[in-house]
């Protein structure tokens, strides 16, 4: 059985008296453990997809079965709780407490979960070991990126979904916050999937 399996899922929006398509009858399977990226332009739909998949928004038709459950028929606890147990999320925009430091933004996200990883070992993982104590207000774009990054892995997620996760980076900086995700996709089958315009940073 896939771990994902989408199935002729449907996303419309009214615009006045006009319907957008923004997700037309997408068919496919991920599997657990795999990495996937979602190359396309901005509209193409890319954010309104990792909204579905994440619980954050619902189908206007079709099915979204992830561990045999088709979360398009959950109610709004069942899809809270789906969110805090089984989805880490990275925002294009970092989304930190800015009178928390760097590792209070992640340890404050491990408070909802069982199954952690400790703050400090992902913190240096993402390369701000000697960040620890600083505010994100003394922090570069590309670093507080790489906050978010940690304070989502820190969860354990069976799935993480990333929004361009690398936009606030330079190009080193992100093929290396890519390598991350990639290692960390297969040291704790963790199910990835991230979406870009960037084909560059594309694996």
């Amino acid at each position: 059985m896939s771990f994902i399996k989408v199935v002729d899922l449907v996303r419309q929006y009214q615009m006045g008296e006009s319907v957008v398509t923004a997700n037309d009858r997408l068919n496919f399977d991920i599997e657990e453990g795999e990495f996937v990226v979602i190359l396309g332009p901005s509209g193409a739909g890319k954010s309104t997809l990792l909204n579905l998949l994440g619980g954050m928004d619902k189908a206007t038709s079709g099915s979204i079965f992830v561990q045999g459950e088709d979360i398009c028929r959950y109610n709004d606890l069942e899809l809270t709780r789906y969110r805090r147990d089984k989805i880490g999320f990275v925002f294009q925009f970092y989304n930190l407490i800015p009178n928390l430091t760097a590792l209070e933004n992640v340890e404050l996200a491990i408070q909802i979960v069982e199954d952690s990883r400790d703050p400090k070992k992902v913190l240096d993982q993402v390369g701000l070991s000697h960040r620890l104590n600083n505010f994100p207000s003394q922090l570069s774009g590309g670093e507080q990126q790489r906050v978010a990054i940690a304070r989502a892995l820190a969860k354990n997620p069976a799935l993480l979904l990333c929004d361009e996760p690398t936009g606030a980076l330079d190009y080193h900086t992100g093929k290396n916050i890519l390598k991350l995700l990639q290692e960390t996709c297969r040291r704790e089958k963790t199910t990835v999937i991230v979406i870009t315009h960037n084909s560059a940073l594309a694996p």
